[in-house]
């Protein structure tokens, strides 16, 4: 990558993958007219550095600098200096005006459920599409791949633009101020890494380690494995004690007698009336919740609860004695809702619209204290999973009004998120519909995708998952542990093929994080049992994604490979038919990034192959897959050593 002044004054960025060309200043949204009143590139040549300055019309100065870091990475950082005070700063940022040989760019979403996906540019006629934190820029001559990204998340909300409607696309790339008080500095944006890589999934790897070093406080992993069982995807919000103590029975009974290394019990949502209202308890709890975790902990298992720390209902006490603890709309002055159930579904609640609990009020967050004090210390929960935590990072201050502004929409959810840390101490933190890159170092592990659903595609369904824990699984034990959510194991009750629903278990249960089900372990047959085991089996593994980038191919390819000093099975490959159509597919072993040859033995058939082996040729019915154990030795006894 090399840095170069157009004749015109311009600047590019040039790789032999993707360039970046007619760099401009945006400031509120709109392009700063006319050209930079200084530009400085040293050295001359071919410049390792470039300063520009562009004239403000409002008054102040808006400069981007730029420098090469090695061979083939760039840093890039705006600031904005002497804006007066009358002028309110929303975003600012620059804006590649052609990214040219570009096929794909990766639309990386902010949230759990804003889900991440390589997008196409035809050259012309596309769409455009913004996404957040970074995006990945695949060359449509050559291999490997650009990244763009900003290195710290913990204190603004960034986006990225890619307009593909023109040939070439144009790339803008802001951070949201959100009139932030601008104190005695000047505002600045986080640094903008660029660099070129060989590679896809590794040079995203690389990017979450810039972030990881980056971050103010250094990611947290668990302590081990988070592997159990969660109430939602079978008994959804119809908990009561006595079911939920039928399947603590079951649960423990089962993982005893098959020697399941099932570690949480976890009950969601549904032991509380209304969101808001997190200290009181429903009447089908008789004892309350307290009694129930000491259960929970006395059958072996780490007691978890659910609560959702922003939600506040609008039929709840809290909402009802509190009004003024909520976000309010700017435009309205009312209450600003984030999710409303006016029809007949009301999610087994009363509430017909939710609210934003409004961490700027310092009674508000002294609440939230107490709620999340009272249930680590008081009721003696240590697994926590927080849900809907986005909801503070939806709306910027043009819509939201805050009890106390002047902080960016950012900071505030970071400053709630550090409190909720705090109380709950060393306690085991998943955090779900989660900011993804601002959570980095308070959260243990966090959700990559939507709910789980009973059905191949829809609203809620296998797609999420097999678009989702593909383009983030990079992510994985670098920046937190990716939960794929629950896995569903049952055999009834849903809209699931036989192959369907083991292939999609096998797909979660190979990347190597959280592992989780509802379903009632002493109703599951021999087959599932196996099949649960499988996805259970040894964690200390680290699962790549080789052919990431290939956006056409409905072959999802795995290769988990074990962190253990002498491995009896060094790897796991799994190959899923995602298509609604046979494929035949032939992959060498050198381009899944194993040594040859290998041994293998194939799970899904229980038999091995003849081997040994240096390709695999595979033909995979639609919807369906095939795992297979890879070795160095022939694998003859591998039913006695495989789940």
């Amino acid at each position: 990558m090399k840095l170069s002044l157009a004749p015109d004054g311009s600047i590019a960025l040039e790789s032999a993958l993707v360039s970046l060309r007619g760099l401009r200043p945006v400031l509120n949204g709109e392009f700063l007219p006319g050209d930079p009143v200084t530009l400085r590139a040293e050295p001359a040549g071919e410049p390792k550095s470039i300063l520009a300055q562009y004239a403000v019309p409002a008054g102040g100065t808006f400069t981007i600098e730029i420098a090469l870091v090695g061979t083939g990475r760039c840093d890039l950082r705006c600031r904005v200096e002497d804006l007066p005070e009358t002028v309110a700063l929303d975003v600012f940022g620059l804006r590649f005006g052609a990214v040219e040989n570009l096929r794909a760019f990766l639309r990386s979403g902010y949230t759990s459920w804003d889900g991440s996906q390589f997008i196409e540019t035809p050259g012309g006629g596309g769409e455009e599409a913004t996404g957040y934190a970074l995006t990945q820029l695949l060359p449509r001559y050559g291999t490997g791949s650009v990244i763009v990204g900003f290195d710290r998340h913990d204190r603004f909300q960034q986006t990225f633009t890619v307009d593909a409607r023109t040939a070439p696309p144009s790339l803008t790339i802001l951070t949201h101020w959100d009139r932030k008080a601008r104190g005695a500095g000047a505002p600045e944006s986080e640094r903008l890494v660029i660099f070129e890589s060989g590679e896809v999934e590794e040079a995203l790897r690389e990017w979450a380690r810039i972030v990881a070093a980056a971050a103010p406080v250094p990611p947290r992993f668990p302590a081990a494995p988070i592997t159990g069982w969660c109430s939602w995807y079978n008994l959804y919000a119809a908990i009561t004690e006595e079911n939920v103590l039928e399947h603590l029975r079951g649960t423990a009974e089962v993982a005893r007698r098959e020697g399941l290394p099932m570690r949480v019990f976890q009950l969601d949502d549904g032991f509380t009336p209304e969101m808001g209202d997190w200290l009181d308890v429903r009447p089908q709890f008789p004892r309350g919740i307290k009694p129930l975790l000491d259960d929970i902990r006395a059958a072996g298992f780490v007691p978890g609860l659910w609560i959702a720390p922003f939600l506040v209902g609008n039929r709840s006490r809290l909402y009802r004695e509190h009004p003024d603890w909520v976000m309010h709309d700017r435009q309205t002055g009312g209450p600003l809702a984030v999710m409303t159930f006016y029809g007949e579904f009301r999610w087994h609640k009363r509430s017909e619209e939710y609210y934003t609990l409004d961490a700027t009020h310092p009674d508000a967050l002294d609440y939230l204290r107490r709620v999340f004090h009272t249930w680590r210390h008081e009721w003696g929960c240590e697994y926590f999973k927080t849900d809907f935590m986005h909801f503070p990072t939806v709306f910027g201050p043009d819509r939201a009004a805050w009890h106390a502004p002047g902080r960016t929409r950012i900071a505030i959810w970071r400053g709630a998120a550090e409190m909720i840390r705090e109380a709950i101490g060393d306690a085991t933190w998943l955090g779900c519909g989660c900011p993804l890159w601002a959570s980095v170092g308070l959260v243990d592990a966090i959700r990559i995708g939507r709910d789980v659903g009973v059905q191949w595609a829809g609203e809620r369904s296998a797609l999420s998952l097999l678009r989702d824990q593909e383009l983030r699984g990079f992510a994985n034990h670098i920046l937190w542990e990716s939960d794929p959510d629950c896995i569903l194991l049952r055999e009834q009750f849903h809209h699931l093929t036989d192959a369907e629903l083991r292939s999609l278990a096998i797909y979660a249960g190979m990347a190597a994080g959280v592992v989780m089900t509802s379903d009632a372990l002493h109703h599951l047959s021999a087959d599932r049992l196996r099949l649960w085991k499988l996805v259970l089996s040894p964690r200390a593994a680290v699962c790549r994604s080789p052919l990431l980038g290939q956006v056409d191919d409905p072959v999802r390819v795995q290769v988990r490979t074990s962190r253990a000093a002498a491995p009896e099975w060094p790897a796991a490959l799994f190959f899923f038919n995602t298509g609604d159509h046979p494929v035949q597919r032939m992959y060498s072993l050198a381009a899944l990034g194993l040594p040859e040859p290998l041994y293998l033995y194939d799970w899904t058939a229980r038999q091995p192959w003849p081997g040994p082996v240096s390709q695999i040729a595979l033909t995979i019915a639609p919807h369906d897959g095939t795992l297979l154990f890879a070795g160095p030795d022939p694998i003859t006894s591998a039913p006695d050593r495989l789940p």
